[in-house]
This record gives C-alpha cells, structure tokens and sequence, in this order.
C-alpha cells in the first residue's frame, strides 16, 4: 500500500449511512477525574468489570482502575483491587493468565521538562496477584498480546521514529512470556498499512476459530492546526504470512453523543477500548475526546469481512 486509505474508508463508512445510538457510561467513586479510554466490560467472579484511564482534565497523570458495574451503564471503583500508573490500559487472557498493559510514564532521565514512555505489563493467575511480566521498548505504546491457535503468543507492535514514523503497526510471535524482551519487539517486522502523515495501532487482538485474528485497531490523522482525528477500525489478520483485510472504520465523532473534551485539539479522537462480540453484532466501547466513555452496537466487524481473502496490501 503506498497511497493513503483513510478517505476511501471513511467514504465507504459514510456510504453505509448507519444509525449509532450511543450510550454514555457513568463511573462513581471518582469524584474530579475524567474516565475514558476503557477496555470492554469482561465477566470475572460474579461480576462486570472494566478498567480504564483515570486522570485529572488538566493532567496527563493517569491510573489504570478498575470498576464493576452496579446498576445499568453504572460503574463503581473496585477500592479492593490494586491501582496501576498506566495510561490506556488493556486486559487479555493468554495462555491461562490475566495480562494488563498500559502505557508507563516517567521522567526523562535528562531534561525533566520531557517525558519517557513505554508499555508496561502485569500478569497472574488473578487480577489480584498481577506481578510486573516485562515492558516494551522506550517510546513505543500500543503493544497487544493475544494467543494463537498453537499456544504461541502474537504481538502486535507500534514503533515510533526512525523505522515507524509517527506510529506503524508491526507483528511478531514468541513461544512463551520469557521470550517477550523489548529487543524481540523492537525488531517486529511491520504491516504495510499507513502513509507517512497517518499513525495507528492495534487497541484489542481476537483468536478467530480458524487461527487468523481480529484486530480492533484506530487509524489517525493531523488535521488544521493539528487538531487530532482519530477513528476505530478493524480488519483480519493472518499471523502465517503477515496478510489482512482492507481495514474499516466502524465509527466517527460526529456520530456519538454530543460532550466536552479534554483539549480543544482532541475533540474528534475516539480511542477504541474493546469489543464485546455477540454473534452477528458487536458492542463497541470507546474513550470519547480523552474524557469520556460511551458504547454502541455495531454489526460484528468480524463477521462481516471474513468473506473476504487476506492478503498482502
């Protein structure tokens, strides 16, 4: 792919004319912060849980919390499970174990008027035993795991700079959590999916039943001024030969509920958290302008472009 695919996929998305009814999620027990950028809801010992991004509207200090759901669409912190400092957080089951990753943030060792980052990951048996597993190479976010078909383990990678411009999708596969290193990450051959001036990454990786996985992802753009635009998509990927289907974006601002954002410069980013698949459709949970949740149903992304043969872009 050398030619930008992000107007022929929002004219296809806006071709279909479809109708989001969106839902706002409410979070109590967090008095003065701004919640967003979830994972979707997962069921764990009796109950709904959700994590998600907390912070304060003018601060980019976060905490990856969790909440379990007590009446309809209404969340309340977990006060019993453990904090973590992570931006995004995600939530997957590999091989047996619970897997949380964010992005860790922390003072540049030199100037401290800038910020480091990377992904960091937790796993355990439980949510309540998460022990430190590894993190990613320093500046790169957006690193998912997902289990494959042979119990080896996929990584979806997001490097930065020389070898991923603003941000590019890689993938790799290691046969177990001690071979996960931030050199094998580093070194993650990438997809060749995005132009120059557009970013992206992968927000959840789902085992399909014939080994290839769904990917729930967002593509990004500058717009004037830098405003930010940012749109969930998904696509299917084959981890034998690095092939996938034409991406689609399943949703744009314009159509959710009207809100406040964090930064004027953010008002048109929905982050997708996750996907709860329920046959034929799908419930799609995005962080809304970074300070919102909201959730809408959608056709499974899934379903509908699996008719489709994977193959090299």
């Amino acid at each position: 792919m050398t030619d930008s695919m992000l107007p022929k996929m929002l004219e296809a998305y806006r071709n279909k004319a479809v109708k989001i009814q969106a839902k706002r999620l409410t979070f109590l027990g967090v008095d003065g912060f701004d919640v967003y950028n979830p994972t979707a809801p997962f069921h764990y010992k009796g109950k709904n849980i959700i994590c998600a991004r907390v912070e304060k509207r003018d601060s980019e200090v976060s905490q990856a919390v969790f909440f379990h759901e007590i009446e309809k669409d209404v969340y309340r912190v977990m006060e019993e499970m453990k904090r973590y400092p992570l931006q995004d957080p995600s939530i997957a089951k590999v091989c047996g174990k619970y897997v949380l990753g964010g992005t860790e943030v922390f003072p540049h060792p030199t100037n401290p008027e800038w910020l480091n980052w990377h992904t960091a990951f937790y796993y355990g048996d439980t949510l309540e035993n998460l022990e430190r597993l590894t993190q990613g190479p320093l500046g790169m976010k957006d690193i998912r795991l997902v289990e494959l078909l042979d119990k080896r383990i996929g990584i979806f990678t997001r490097p930065q700079g020389e070898k991923g411009g603003r941000g590019k999708i890689g993938f790799t596969v290691v046969d177990d959590f001690k071979s996960i290193t931030p050199a094998i990450l580093e070194e993650a051959p990438l997809l060749n999916m995005f132009v120059e001036e557009e970013w992206g990454g992968v927000n959840e990786a789902v085992l399909l039943p014939d080994g290839k996985i769904g990917v729930l992802g967002h593509i990004a753009c500058f717009g004037p001024e830098k405003t930010r635009h940012y749109y969930p998509m998904a696509f299917i990927f084959s981890p034998e030969d690095m092939s996938f289907t034409p991406p689609v974006i399943l949703a744009e601002r314009r159509d959710l509920l009207a809100g406040e954002s964090k930064r004027l410069d953010l008002e048109d980013v929905l982050f997708p958290g996750g996907l709860h698949l329920i046959g034929e459709q799908a419930i799609l949970y995005v962080g809304v302008s970074d300070c919102e949740v909201q959730y809408f149903t959608i056709q499974n992304p899934f379903h509908a472009i699996n008719n489709k043969a994977c193959r090299k872009y």
